[in-house]
Protein backbone atom coordinates (compact mmCIF):
# COMPACT_ATOMS: atom_id res chain seq x y z
CA UNK A 1 0.00 0.00 0.00
CA UNK A 2 0.85 3.71 -0.56
CA UNK A 3 -0.14 6.15 1.58
CA UNK A 4 -1.22 9.36 0.38
CA UNK A 5 -3.33 12.97 0.92
CA UNK A 6 -5.77 14.58 -0.57
CA UNK A 7 -4.84 17.67 -2.36
CA UNK A 8 -7.82 19.93 -1.43
CA UNK A 9 -6.78 20.79 1.76
CA UNK A 10 -3.73 22.74 0.78
CA UNK A 11 -5.33 25.34 -2.27
CA UNK A 12 -2.83 27.62 -1.46
CA UNK A 13 0.09 25.69 -2.57
CA UNK A 14 0.98 25.25 -6.41
CA UNK A 15 1.57 21.54 -7.44
CA UNK A 16 5.33 22.10 -7.44
CA UNK A 17 4.65 22.85 -3.52
CA UNK A 18 2.46 20.57 -2.82
CA UNK A 19 4.93 17.45 -4.15
CA UNK A 20 7.48 19.04 -1.97
CA UNK A 21 5.08 18.80 1.08
CA UNK A 22 3.92 15.50 0.26
CA UNK A 23 7.51 14.54 -0.06
CA UNK A 24 9.03 16.43 3.34
CA UNK A 25 6.20 14.82 5.10
CA UNK A 26 7.30 11.41 4.30
CA UNK A 27 3.97 10.77 2.00
CA UNK A 28 3.98 8.01 -0.90
CA UNK A 29 1.72 9.87 -2.97
CA UNK A 30 -0.95 12.35 -3.53
CA UNK A 31 -4.66 12.30 -5.07
CA UNK A 32 -4.75 15.84 -7.04
CA UNK A 33 -7.69 17.89 -7.34
CA UNK A 34 -9.20 19.40 -10.98
CA UNK A 35 -11.63 21.68 -10.42
CA UNK A 36 -12.47 23.96 -13.83
CA UNK A 37 -10.41 27.09 -12.38
CA UNK A 38 -12.86 29.80 -10.13
CA UNK A 39 -15.55 27.42 -10.55
CA UNK A 40 -16.72 25.70 -7.19
CA UNK A 41 -17.76 27.36 -3.26
CA UNK A 42 -18.35 24.53 -1.31
CA UNK A 43 -15.60 23.18 1.09
CA UNK A 44 -12.97 21.28 -0.21
CA UNK A 45 -14.33 21.79 -3.36
CA UNK A 46 -12.75 24.65 -6.58
CA UNK A 47 -9.22 23.23 -5.66
CA UNK A 48 -7.13 22.81 -9.19
CA UNK A 49 -3.49 21.29 -8.84
CA UNK A 50 -4.32 19.77 -12.18
CA UNK A 51 -5.44 21.97 -14.87
CA UNK A 52 -7.31 18.85 -16.96
CA UNK A 53 -8.86 21.50 -19.91
CA UNK A 54 -5.39 22.98 -21.02
CA UNK A 55 -3.70 18.51 -20.91
CA UNK A 56 -1.89 17.90 -23.68
CA UNK A 57 1.57 15.37 -23.90
CA UNK A 58 3.95 17.78 -22.97
CA UNK A 59 2.56 19.09 -19.79
CA UNK A 60 1.51 15.73 -18.78
CA UNK A 61 5.28 14.66 -18.94
CA UNK A 62 6.65 17.60 -16.90
CA UNK A 63 3.72 16.85 -14.30
CA UNK A 64 4.84 13.37 -14.21
CA UNK A 65 8.49 14.61 -14.34
CA UNK A 66 8.04 16.63 -11.65
CA UNK A 67 6.19 13.91 -9.13
CA UNK A 68 9.46 11.58 -10.01
CA UNK A 69 11.30 14.80 -9.08
CA UNK A 70 9.97 14.61 -5.39
CA UNK A 71 10.08 10.84 -5.22
CA UNK A 72 6.13 11.22 -4.74
CA UNK A 73 3.86 9.56 -7.14
CA UNK A 74 -0.09 10.49 -8.23
CA UNK A 75 -2.45 8.38 -6.85
CA UNK A 76 -5.65 9.35 -8.65
CA UNK A 77 -6.92 12.73 -10.37
CA UNK A 78 -9.93 14.06 -8.10
CA UNK A 79 -13.07 15.82 -8.85
CA UNK A 80 -16.44 15.83 -7.08
CA UNK A 81 -19.27 17.42 -8.44
CA UNK A 82 -23.43 16.24 -9.17
CA UNK A 83 -23.65 15.03 -12.80
CA UNK A 84 -26.94 14.01 -11.80
CA UNK A 85 -27.92 17.68 -10.47
CA UNK A 86 -31.52 18.61 -11.43
CA UNK A 87 -30.41 21.23 -14.08
CA UNK A 88 -29.59 19.24 -16.95
CA UNK A 89 -27.30 22.06 -18.85
CA UNK A 90 -25.40 21.95 -15.33
CA UNK A 91 -24.97 18.73 -14.87
CA UNK A 92 -23.67 18.63 -18.86
CA UNK A 93 -20.91 20.91 -17.33
CA UNK A 94 -19.73 18.66 -14.64
CA UNK A 95 -19.92 15.19 -16.75
CA UNK A 96 -17.82 16.94 -19.42
CA UNK A 97 -15.58 17.98 -17.04
CA UNK A 98 -15.19 14.33 -15.69
CA UNK A 99 -14.43 13.28 -19.46
CA UNK A 100 -11.55 15.75 -19.60
CA UNK A 101 -10.02 14.60 -16.26
CA UNK A 102 -10.32 10.74 -17.45
CA UNK A 103 -8.25 11.86 -20.83
CA UNK A 104 -5.39 13.85 -18.65
CA UNK A 105 -5.51 10.52 -16.39
CA UNK A 106 -4.47 8.59 -19.91
CA UNK A 107 -2.15 11.11 -20.51
CA UNK A 108 -0.60 11.49 -17.30
CA UNK A 109 -0.55 7.32 -17.59
CA UNK A 110 -2.17 6.87 -14.21
CA UNK A 111 -4.90 3.73 -13.80
CA UNK A 112 -7.81 6.17 -11.55
CA UNK A 113 -9.64 9.11 -11.36
CA UNK A 114 -12.34 9.70 -8.47
CA UNK A 115 -15.81 11.54 -8.54
CA UNK A 116 -19.06 10.79 -7.48
CA UNK A 117 -21.91 9.85 -8.88
CA UNK A 118 -24.40 12.64 -7.95
CA UNK A 119 -27.96 12.35 -7.29
CA UNK A 120 -31.35 14.83 -8.16
CA UNK A 121 -31.75 14.96 -4.02
CA UNK A 122 -35.48 15.46 -4.76
CA UNK A 123 -36.06 12.23 -6.47
CA UNK A 124 -35.89 8.40 -5.06
CA UNK A 125 -33.20 6.23 -6.08
CA UNK A 126 -35.51 4.50 -8.35
CA UNK A 127 -36.79 7.62 -10.22
CA UNK A 128 -33.08 8.44 -10.46
CA UNK A 129 -31.54 5.39 -11.93
CA UNK A 130 -32.76 5.83 -15.60
CA UNK A 131 -30.26 8.86 -15.63
CA UNK A 132 -27.52 7.47 -13.51
CA UNK A 133 -27.84 4.96 -16.48
CA UNK A 134 -28.39 7.48 -19.05
CA UNK A 135 -25.31 9.29 -18.18
CA UNK A 136 -22.67 6.56 -16.86
CA UNK A 137 -22.83 3.94 -19.44
CA UNK A 138 -21.21 6.54 -22.03
CA UNK A 139 -18.38 7.77 -18.90
CA UNK A 140 -17.80 4.25 -18.38
CA UNK A 141 -17.28 3.51 -21.88
CA UNK A 142 -15.26 6.47 -22.40
CA UNK A 143 -12.86 5.39 -19.71
CA UNK A 144 -12.79 1.69 -20.36
CA UNK A 145 -11.27 3.21 -24.27
CA UNK A 146 -8.93 5.34 -22.66
CA UNK A 147 -8.25 2.60 -20.11
CA UNK A 148 -8.43 4.22 -17.07
CA UNK A 149 -10.61 3.07 -13.65
CA UNK A 150 -13.16 5.60 -12.26
CA UNK A 151 -13.47 5.38 -8.37
CA UNK A 152 -16.51 6.18 -6.85
CA UNK A 153 -16.44 7.96 -3.24
CA UNK A 154 -19.32 6.64 -0.66
CA UNK A 155 -20.49 10.25 0.43
CA UNK A 156 -24.01 10.33 0.85
CA UNK A 157 -23.37 14.12 -0.10
CA UNK A 158 -26.36 14.89 2.97
CA UNK A 159 -24.54 17.39 5.36
CA UNK A 160 -25.86 21.01 4.67
CA UNK A 161 -30.26 21.79 4.67
CA UNK A 162 -29.37 22.52 0.75
CA UNK A 163 -29.07 18.80 0.49
CA UNK A 164 -32.43 17.60 2.37
CA UNK A 165 -33.79 15.17 1.78
CA UNK A 166 -31.33 12.66 0.48
CA UNK A 167 -28.07 14.36 -0.71
CA UNK A 168 -26.17 14.18 -4.10
CA UNK A 169 -24.41 11.05 -4.23
CA UNK A 170 -26.72 8.36 -4.79
CA UNK A 171 -23.35 5.62 -4.29
CA UNK A 172 -23.31 5.53 -0.58
CA UNK A 173 -24.79 1.70 0.26
CA UNK A 174 -23.73 -1.81 -0.63
CA UNK A 175 -27.14 -2.09 -2.15
CA UNK A 176 -26.93 0.76 -4.70
CA UNK A 177 -23.25 -0.66 -5.31
CA UNK A 178 -24.29 -3.72 -6.47
CA UNK A 179 -27.07 -2.51 -9.04
CA UNK A 180 -24.71 0.00 -10.35
CA UNK A 181 -21.86 -2.41 -11.12
CA UNK A 182 -24.34 -5.21 -12.97
CA UNK A 183 -26.28 -2.22 -14.14
CA UNK A 184 -23.49 -0.79 -15.76
CA UNK A 185 -21.47 -4.21 -16.53
CA UNK A 186 -18.36 -2.94 -16.29
CA UNK A 187 -15.17 -3.75 -14.16
CA UNK A 188 -13.51 -0.05 -14.59
CA UNK A 189 -15.98 1.31 -11.97
CA UNK A 190 -15.38 0.75 -8.58
CA UNK A 191 -14.97 2.79 -4.90
CA UNK A 192 -12.50 5.11 -3.53
CA UNK A 193 -13.99 3.86 -0.28
CA UNK A 194 -14.20 5.97 3.41
CA UNK A 195 -14.87 4.25 6.10
CA UNK A 196 -16.30 7.45 8.15
CA UNK A 197 -18.94 7.72 5.84
CA UNK A 198 -20.56 4.27 6.88
CA UNK A 199 -20.00 5.30 10.23
CA UNK A 200 -22.43 8.03 10.51
CA UNK A 201 -25.18 6.09 8.22
CA UNK A 202 -25.24 3.25 11.64
CA UNK A 203 -23.58 0.27 9.05
CA UNK A 204 -20.33 -1.60 9.05
CA UNK A 205 -17.45 0.20 7.63
CA UNK A 206 -15.56 -3.13 7.84
CA UNK A 207 -17.67 -5.74 5.44
CA UNK A 208 -17.55 -3.58 2.51
CA UNK A 209 -13.91 -4.49 2.27
CA UNK A 210 -14.65 -8.49 1.54
CA UNK A 211 -17.65 -7.99 -0.04
CA UNK A 212 -16.40 -5.45 -2.90
CA UNK A 213 -12.24 -6.32 -2.67
CA UNK A 214 -12.50 -6.27 -6.29
CA UNK A 215 -14.07 -2.78 -6.71
CA UNK A 216 -11.75 -1.47 -4.17
CA UNK A 217 -9.33 1.11 -6.57
CA UNK A 218 -8.44 4.06 -4.23
CA UNK A 219 -9.37 4.93 -0.01
CA UNK A 220 -10.02 7.68 1.58
CA UNK A 221 -8.64 7.71 4.97
CA UNK A 222 -11.13 10.03 7.45
CA UNK A 223 -12.51 9.25 10.41
CA UNK A 224 -15.30 10.69 12.46
CA UNK A 225 -16.66 10.96 15.63
CA UNK A 226 -20.40 10.42 16.56
CA UNK A 227 -21.46 12.17 18.98
CA UNK A 228 -24.48 10.30 20.94
CA UNK A 229 -25.59 12.95 23.11
CA UNK A 230 -27.16 15.29 20.07
CA UNK A 231 -27.80 12.25 18.35
CA UNK A 232 -30.18 11.43 21.11
CA UNK A 233 -31.32 14.97 21.21
CA UNK A 234 -32.17 15.50 17.36
CA UNK A 235 -32.03 12.04 16.00
CA UNK A 236 -31.00 10.12 12.63
CA UNK A 237 -33.42 12.27 10.32
CA UNK A 238 -31.67 15.51 11.22
CA UNK A 239 -28.88 17.23 8.97
CA UNK A 240 -25.70 14.59 10.11
CA UNK A 241 -23.57 17.73 10.96
CA UNK A 242 -25.87 18.24 13.71
CA UNK A 243 -24.36 15.20 15.45
CA UNK A 244 -21.52 13.57 13.60
CA UNK A 245 -17.96 15.59 13.22
CA UNK A 246 -14.98 14.97 10.55
CA UNK A 247 -11.49 14.08 12.31
CA UNK A 248 -8.26 13.05 11.44
CA UNK A 249 -7.48 9.50 11.56
CA UNK A 250 -7.20 7.80 15.02
CA UNK A 251 -9.14 10.70 16.32
CA UNK A 252 -12.37 9.43 15.70
CA UNK A 253 -14.72 6.00 15.74
CA UNK A 254 -12.86 4.13 13.07
CA UNK A 255 -10.81 1.30 14.24
CA UNK A 256 -8.03 1.59 11.84
CA UNK A 257 -5.77 -1.88 13.01
CA UNK A 258 -9.14 -4.07 12.32
CA UNK A 259 -9.21 -1.94 9.10
CA UNK A 260 -5.82 -2.59 7.75
CA UNK A 261 -6.32 -6.01 8.96
CA UNK A 262 -8.70 -6.85 6.56
CA UNK A 263 -6.99 -4.42 3.72
CA UNK A 264 -4.59 -6.80 3.39
CA UNK A 265 -6.32 -10.12 4.15
CA UNK A 266 -8.00 -9.33 0.66
CA UNK A 267 -4.70 -8.13 -1.11
CA UNK A 268 -5.71 -4.41 -1.31
CA UNK A 269 -2.53 -2.73 -2.26
CA UNK A 270 -3.22 0.45 -4.13
CA UNK A 271 -3.52 4.34 -2.24
CA UNK A 272 -4.92 5.03 1.23
CA UNK A 273 -4.81 8.88 1.44
CA UNK A 274 -5.85 11.12 4.17
CA UNK A 275 -8.99 13.61 3.54
CA UNK A 276 -8.58 16.30 6.16
CA UNK A 277 -11.77 17.60 6.88
CA UNK A 278 -10.79 18.20 10.61
CA UNK A 279 -12.18 21.52 11.50
CA UNK A 280 -9.90 22.16 14.29
CA UNK A 281 -7.05 22.07 12.40
CA UNK A 282 -8.54 24.28 9.32
CA UNK A 283 -7.52 27.93 11.06
CA UNK A 284 -4.44 28.18 9.31
CA UNK A 285 -2.14 26.77 6.71
CA UNK A 286 0.39 25.37 8.95
CA UNK A 287 -2.60 23.64 11.08
CA UNK A 288 -3.51 22.06 8.25
CA UNK A 289 0.00 21.32 7.42
CA UNK A 290 0.35 19.63 10.82
CA UNK A 291 -3.36 17.73 10.41
CA UNK A 292 -1.34 16.19 7.39
CA UNK A 293 1.95 15.72 9.67
CA UNK A 294 -0.07 14.07 12.43
CA UNK A 295 -2.09 11.65 10.51
CA UNK A 296 0.92 10.34 8.49
CA UNK A 297 2.89 9.68 11.64
CA UNK A 298 -0.27 7.45 12.99
CA UNK A 299 -1.19 6.16 9.88
CA UNK A 300 2.89 4.72 9.45
CA UNK A 301 2.16 2.09 11.77
CA UNK A 302 -0.27 0.64 9.47
CA UNK A 303 1.86 1.75 6.04
CA UNK A 304 5.59 1.51 6.64
CA UNK A 305 7.23 3.59 4.68
CA UNK A 306 10.03 1.92 2.45
CA UNK A 307 12.82 3.95 1.30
Amino acid sequence: MQLGFVSAILPECSTRDLLHWASQFSYDCVELMCWPLGKATRRYAGVTHVDVQSMNSAKARELRELAADHGCSISALGYYPNPLCPDIEEGEVYITHIKRMIDAAALLRLETVNTFIGRDWNRSVDDNWPRVLEVWKPIVEFAEERGVRIGIENCPMYFTDDEWPAGKNIAHTPAIWRRLFADLGSTSIGLNYDPSHMIWQHMDYLKPIRSFSDRLFHIHAKDVRLDQDRLDEVGIMATPNSYHTPKLPGLGDVKWGKFFSLLTDVGYNGAVCVEVEDRAYEGSLELRKCALIQSCTYLRQFIPHLQ
